[in-house]
């Protein structure tokens, strides 16, 4: 049987009676009048009466017809019997793609995008909980979604109702008012291609898929992907439904990083941090304050006169930290239409010294000239602790406890030293060359450059001079941007213009870096032959300086203040490995190794705001196949700073600190039109509705709406009605025109 979406109209039923009353009032108004001529016509009338009588009849049938149709289309009748099944009007599967990425936290007026979306979910769920047919829920966000079925399929969703009944509405509401928009930039990919997976599940239902998203041009201004996905659903006989939470695009900032600069860390020595800002909006945002926060302690904010519209301005500040440890550094703007990109979190491991290994064959005046150059002791404080060595402490020694190793003339190494400072490199270590009298060309090619698969950055040839400049006086050395002669970029400084080389060593003229090996030239000589080079190996890097750190075959190092500032720029720019800063994405799963042999297995975490007092979540590490223990961070949907803690094996615990920040591209809010959209999803069938006025009917969802079938149906009653009344009513045939020229003949 059918049933009916709007039941009070079948009121309206009544009036199929209408023309009977009106039949029965006009018989009423007849007046029987005697005449002798009509005698005839009752005859006639008596002799066809049967025939009169039938075609009246079907007349106002079709005429009540017409009426109860009109009155049923409007009543809206389901079609929910076995007819109904095959037409569609089976169980009805609703599948809800709620987007919690944090630009549906854009706020305006008393709301935001995401309290509509929630809005637009309750009266989907207020829908399917009216209707008498079966029905079926299921809510799903995309920051739960997931890529892995395997994942996806262990709870990731906040609903999975399969059949709608008594308390569905509560259970709705209590779910929706447990979730707030995320951290993270979660996008509608995997979690369209979880509603595929739930689609290929049942096939005996009718299948409703909502996207309830703001619509961002960041994902659909090419959603080539995305397209294909949608199509596979309507395919699958899917009905789509986009439903657009966002009304307008807002001017928003975000603050896209913070991030030390290059430079020495260690206790007590000022180290700059750059702070980058974006501008999002069409309009030039103008005296921008940033305001810093440094182990919760607040500091001067940093102050930016003007951000052109979609660029990027960025400043820098100093800090300071004079005792060792992890340290936290925040920056944050002022409250725009989107809060979670205001802020910026940064942890830094700031060492009490960085110990640095200088290997010299002798121990010569080289060491020593470098070590006084990287610690000179007194108040200048640079945070380096040289420890000069000979070759055969790379074989004998571990070198883990170093960030930075210079070979100083170094004219051999053992196999054992050369394979113990590939690994050191390898691993994030750096690694500088100083050549010099005893440097042989042959054995660097051999053992340190390998046809290019070893640590040096080029093959040399060997020991050449150069020839001095009398007529044009051109500076010997001529340096790039590079961030250990950044100081000098820019202009013509005075003081390497007094730089003079007298000796170096060349490489071939033909000798050109091949592509991705990640060799570069820093600084040339005059006559274009490289001096300086980096080259990257693994997480490591090296530099080569093909002349003497001494002043035997330059006068570089005699009172030349560009001396000591690339040599200490050198040591920071080499000793990045383990800085220690951690910047993960919120909504990442960052695996965090440890040794096993060092650590119990358990770890415990504190998210973001945990209580004091209230318990941390727990995870057991596993072991991995180099003999360590790792463990897989979840849970990281909120930004901010991660309490992580280590039990060593005698019980004394160890407490990390890790920084989350958002993706700060998702803070870009410029947003698609309905049209728009539809020219980008070009072939793809849905339904496209803004939550600010969705008022979504269901009726379709419930059963086979035969709605619309009825309205074609009155259109054809009333066509024969028509057809018939106009065929029983008489017609006198016109008059015949007269002939020209008189009467008939």
């Amino acid at each position: 049987m059918p049933g009916f979406m709007y039941q009070p109209l079948l009121w309206g039923l009544l009036l199929v009676g209408l023309p009977v009353l009106i039949h029965l009032i006009n018989m009423l108004r007849h007046r029987r009048v005697h005449w002798a001529a009509m005698e005839f016509l009752l005859q006639s009338q008596r002799r066809n009466r049967t025939w009169i009588l039938f075609t009246q009849l079907l007349l106002l049938l079709l005429r009540m017809a017409a009426i109860a149709a009109v009155v049923l289309a409007f009543a809206q009748p389901l079609l929910t019997n076995r007819f109904g099944r095959l037409l569609g009007g089976a169980k009805t599967e609703h599948i809800v793609l709620l987007d919690d990425s944090y630009s549906m936290s854009d706020r305006w007026a008393d709301t935001n995008a995401f309290e509509l979306a929630k809005t637009a979910v309750r009266r989907i769920g207020e829908q399917a909980a009216r209707q008498s047919q079966p029905q079926s829920f299921t809510l799903l966000r995309y920051s739960r979604a997931s890529d892995d079925p395997n994942r996806a399929s262990s709870g990731g969703f906040d609903m999975v109702v399969p059949r709608v009944s008594e308390g569905f509405r509560a259970d709705l509401d209590e779910t929706l008012e447990g979730i707030a928009p995320s951290g993270t930039d979660a996008g509608p990919l995997p979690a369209v291609d979880t509603a595929e997976r739930l689609v290929q599940e049942t096939t005996d239902a009718r299948r409703i898929v909502y996207l309830v998203s703001d619509f961002r041009s960041r994902e659909w201004n090419d959603p080539r992907e995305l397209r294909q996905r949608l199509a596979k659903l309507e395919a699958d006989g899917c009905e789509l439904h986009l439903i657009d939470c966002a009304d307008d695009q807002r001017a928003n900032l975000a603050i896209t990083q913070l991030r030390a600069e290059p430079g020495t860390r260690a206790a007590g020595v000022p180290l700059f941090v750059e702070v980058a800002v974006r501008n999002f909006a069409n309009t030039t945002a103008r005296d921008v304050a940033v305001s810093l926060e440094e182990n919760g302690t607040p500091r001067p904010a940093v102050r930016i006169a003007e951000i052109p519209p979609g660029e990027t301005v960025r400043e820098r500040f100093l800090v300071h930290f004079p005792t060792a440890g992890r340290q936290r550094l925040v920056a944050s703007l002022q409250g725009d239409a989107v809060a979670a990109d205001n802020t910026r979190y940064l942890t830094l491991d700031i060492p009490l010294d960085v110990p640095t290994l200088l290997i010299d064959d002798e121990r010569a005046e080289a060491a020593q000239q470098l070590a006084l150059v990287l610690a000179p002791g007194g108040r200048a404080k640079t945070g380096v602790r040289p420890v000069i060595e000979t070759p055969r402490y790379l074989t004998v020694h571990p070198l883990d406890d170093y960030r930075v190793i210079y070979l100083l003339d170094v004219p051999q190494l053992e196999p054992s030293a050369v394979a113990a400072l590939e690994q050191f490199v390898r691993e994030g270590g750096g690694l500088a060359f100083f050549v010099g009298e005893k440097t042989r060309a042959a054995e660097i090619n051999r053992s340190l450059d390998r046809e290019g698969q070893g640590l040096f950055p080029a093959p040399l040839l060997g020991v050449r001079e150069l020839p001095v400049d009398r007529l044009t006086r051109a500076p010997d050395l001529s340096v790039g941007d590079h961030p250990i002669f950044r100081v000098f970029a820019g202009q013509r400084n005075p003081f390497l213009d007094m730089v003079r080389v007298e000796r170096y060593f060349a490489v071939d003229d033909q000798w050109e870096a091949p592509e991705d090996s990640g060799v570069e030239v820093l600084a040339e000589l005059r006559g274009g032959s490289p001096l300086v080079l980096q080259k990257r190996y693994g997480e490591g890097r090296t530099l080569a300086f093909l002349t003497t750190l001494d002043p035997t075959w330059n006068n570089w190092g005699r009172n030349n203040p560009s001396y000591v500032v690339t040599l200490l720029e050198s040591q920071a720019f080499l000793a990045r490995r383990a800085e220690g800063t951690s910047d993960y994405r919120v909504g990442a799963t960052p695996t965090i190794e440890f040794p096993a042999g060092q650590y119990q297995s358990k770890v415990q975490l504190r998210p973001p705001g945990t209580e004091p007092g209230s318990p941390p979540l727990t995870a057991d590490a596993v072991p991995t196949p180099d003999g360590s223990q790792a463990v897989e961070l979840e849970q990281t949907g909120q930004a901010g700073f991660y309490g992580l803690q280590l039990q060593h094996e005698d019980g004394t615990l160890e407490a990390r600190s890790l920084a989350f920040n958002v993706e700060p591209e998702e803070g870009d809010l410029a947003m698609l039109g309905g049209d728009q959209l539809a020219e980008r999803l070009t072939g793809i069938d849905y339904e496209f509705s803004r939550a600010s006025s969705f008022q979504f009917v269901l009726g379709e969802a419930a059963g086979y709406n035969l709605a619309e079938a009825l309205l074609y149906v009155v259109v054809v009653l009333l066509i024969l009605e028509q057809l018939l009344a106009w065929w029983a009513s008489y017609h006198p045939a016109a008059p015949r025109p007269a002939l020209a020229g008189g009467g008939a003949q």
